[in-house]
């Protein structure tokens, strides 16, 4: 098999997609398009450069983009209802100059987030605070280093003193505490005191686990939790939000003084959570930045977090509140001359040039070791204006036993976990999730706008691509006179540098007779031979259309036709060589093959739109039937006015019953946000005849339609007809495009 494929095993003929027809080839036989998607997938070790932009004006779409993209990619869009946290402290330690408590709190109803609260001894009013959750260390929050590292660590003048050496977590709590900062030391998913989802699965998920993936029952990697955007980064996120909540509210906290720092893993929440809340007032996510590796654990990891962007650019979303961050011998190496250069660009065109700071490390491995510790404290210090002097020294301490810090004990008993907790806990979600959506059926003209921003938006994020503007063209490989129309053989091109063969079926009678008709881009699951019988001549629906004047457009999408040495239906997705089966290490970098066959017909739009001369049109219409419906649905709403009349067979399709994670119809967050209904109903007011469907499954779409005030827009295929889908279909977009007398 040509390497360019990347295919992981192909279907045989006569499955439900079926052998593709024997269609015009575009390209010689044996040979591909030369389509960058057929090349290697862009994986976590790639590079990932920013390039800061001209202006604010030009900044600000960009960044108001990028959150939405970290809030949908994180399954924060919208966001989840926050219930009350019902926290409880207990278990107080005094230590030399500051207080140690035991804290609990509800994120979701029945999940809890753990931690210590260190406070200021001999403070008064409003104090700075600061969230400080920890990287992939052994026992986390409980960590102790073995001796050899600590010896290492004092000889290499890493730390100090002993104590820090041995328990650097605490020692950074207790310092920011004596520094006069009440300080939130929280358990990442899985760690410490944190029980209910345990870090084998949190952090060290490896192999499918077929017996969580039931439609009724999932947990989490499942197709089920991926299809509602439920992965272990977006409940660490959230649960960093909540520690905000929470935090924020404290009687003896400023909520306008908020600072956050953590290192690698926890670098990771810093930045996020920094990025898509503004209370994060200070920023420190040390040894974690750079253009190199974007973070390798499970819990750093989401569909769609990382297309088009890195971790640099999501950095910058803080800008222009203070940004602070070191690099060791790591994969931050480099970052002094790859990145950080480009974020100060961008900090000094928001005005806010002594705002960002890196001090390079590289002496020291990974590390967030007293050296890198007393940079972020002279940076706090500076931009909470704690007016302490400088350098501030980080003394000795007294570490806390497990036992004194550990939030679980007779008097507050450890919760239950295990694979049936995570089950409950994903179905709840997913009903808070689905209440959401219902509360967004559109009743009205308003309803209906905010409905299009947080569905539309999130199909946005999710699909990736709107029409091009521009940058679509088309080689015109052969051309040749047909019985009644003209055979154009092209190579669509657009400037991601995607290829797509193509026919193109221009009627040689326009209606009125010389002027500009309509053309439809016709859309199946097998591609343009769908559009031509055995002997190669277009089928009887094609002949109606060009008998109606109307030009007709046959594309192989990705994987289709001639994107394909055999001609077969690829029954598996790629993903990028990581031995863990989780998809986000392929889809927070890649698009899922559904969307880039969205693309595709996007592409086409946007090609037809742009015909002149004898060719031009005067509007572009939508045909998706035999396995293209759902493809289609997916291309209108995101094309907008873009496409005229959509005739669209669903066939019943559901992305709910998507049932393995390398299904090519596999699109991470498709049913969290309405699945197909709400694909259709994104493309109202335009007209739109639907097939494969019942007005019972269409509730959602004839209320976007009623709302819209186009309900005669809306047409709904009798059920049980026997009459083929394409022949309904294109009688009817041949109705629409005769202009009426």
């Amino acid at each position: 098999m040509n390497s360019r494929t990347g295919l992981i095993v192909l279907l045989a003929c006569g499955t439900a997609l079926g052998a593709a027809a024997a269609g015009p080839r575009v390209l010689p036989e044996g040979t591909l398009p030369r389509d960058t998607r057929l090349g290697p997938l862009k994986d976590l070790n790639g590079y990932f450069p920013f390039t800061p932009s001209a202006s604010r004006e030009a900044w600000e779409p960009r960044a108001a983009q990028l959150r939405r993209q970290l809030l949908v990619a994180n399954g924060l869009w919208p966001m989840p209802a926050r219930t009350a946290p019902r926290a409880v402290i207990h278990g107080r330690v005094d230590r030399d100059g500051y207080t140690v408590e035991k804290v609990y709190f509800e994120s979701f109803p029945g999940h809890f987030v753990t931690g210590n609260l260190y406070r200021p001894k001999g403070r008064s009013g409003r104090l700075p605070a600061v969230l400080s959750p920890h990287g992939h260390w052994p026992d986390g929050r409980f960590q102790e280093k073995p001796p050899k590292d600590w010896q290492q660590d004092l000889v290499s003048g890493a730390e100090r003193f002993e104590s820090s050496a041995r328990f650097p977590l605490q020692a950074r709590a207790a310092q920011l505490a004596r520094m006069g900062l009440v300080t939130f030391f929280y358990d990442m998913v899985g760690y410490a005191d944190s029980v209910q989802i345990p870090a084998e699965i949190a952090h060290r998920f490896a192999k499918a686990r077929p017996h969580m993936e039931r439609p009724d029952a999932w947990g989490f990697f499942s197709p089920q939790a991926e299809l509602r955007l439920q992965d272990i980064m977006g409940l660490q996120t959230y649960n960093s939000l909540r520690a905000l909540d929470w935090l924020s509210e404290l009687p003896d906290v400023d909520p306008a003084r908020i600072a956050m720092t953590g290192e690698s893993g926890g670098a990771t929440q810093t930045f996020v959570l920094s990025a898509i809340d503004p209370r994060i007032a200070v920023a420190f996510p040390a040894v974690m930045v750079s253009t190199a590796m974007q973070g390798g654990c499970t819990c750093e990891n989401a569909p769609y977090l990382r297309l088009g962007t890195g971790n640099v650019e999501l950095a910058a979303l803080i800008a222009p509140r203070p940004l602070g961050m070191t690099s060791a011998d790591d994969w931050t190496k480099e970052f002094a001359t790859k990145g950080f250069p480009d974020l100060q660009r961008h900090f000094a065109m928001l005005g806010a040039p002594d705002k960002v700071m890196l001090k390079p490390l590289t002496h020291f491995p990974h590390n967030y070791n007293y050296v890198s510790r007393a940079v972020m404290y002279g940076w706090l210090n500076t931009h909470l204006k704690l007016g302490l002097p400088e350098p501030v020294i980080e003394p000795d301490f007294t570490p806390l036993t497990i036992a004194e810090a550990s939030v679980w004990n007779a008097a507050h008993p450890k919760p239950a976990g295990g694979e049936e907790y995570e089950r409950t806990l994903l179905a709840a979600i997913a009903q808070d999730s689905d209440r959401q959506l219902a509360a967004l059926t559109p009743a009205d003209p308003p309803s209906l706008v905010t409905f299009r921003d947080v569905v539309g938006g999130a199909v946005d994020t999710i699909i990736g691509r709107r029409i091009a503007a521009d940058g679509v063209s088309a080689e015109t490989v052969a051309e040749q006179a047909r019985d009644g129309y003209r055979e154009r053989r092209l190579l669509i091109r657009n400037t991601d540098r995607e290829e797509l063969p193509a026919i193109l079926l221009v009627p040689r009678q326009r209606r009125p007779a010389g002027t500009p008709g309509r053309a439809v881009v016709w859309v199946t699951g097998r591609g343009k031979g769908f559009l031509f019988d055995a002997a190669g001549a277009p089928i009887d629906a094609v002949r109606r259309l060009l008998a109606a004047g109307v030009t007709v457009l046959g594309v192989d999408l990705l994987y289709q036709g001639e994107f394909l040495e055999e001609e077969r239906a690829p029954v598996t997705a790629r993903r990028v060589e990581n031995p863990r089966e989780f998809v986000g290490f392929t889809l927070g970098y890649n698009h899922p093959l559904f969307a880039q066959r969205v693309h595709d017909v996007l592409s086409a739009i946007a090609f037809l739109r742009a015909l002149d001369g004898a060719d031009q049109v005067s509007g572009v219409d939508l045909i998706g039937v035999a396995g293209g419906g759902q493809i289609a649905a997916a291309a209108r709403a995101q094309a907008g006015d873009a496409v005229g009349s959509a005739a669209i067979d669903t066939e019943g399709f559901r992305f709910a019953r998507v049932a393995a994670l390398n299904d090519p119809s596999l699109l991470p967050g498709a049913v969290k946000y309405g699945d197909v209904p709400a694909l259709l109903a994104l493309g109202a007011p335009g007209r739109l005849w639907v097939a494969g469907e019942h007005r019972g499954t269409l509730s959602l779409v004839l209320a976007a339609y009623r709302a819209a005030g186009a309900s005669q827009q809306l047409t709904i295929a009798p059920a049980g007809t026997q009459r083929p889908s394409d022949a309904a279909a294109a009688e009817w977009i041949a109705a629409t495009a005769t202009p009426r007398r």
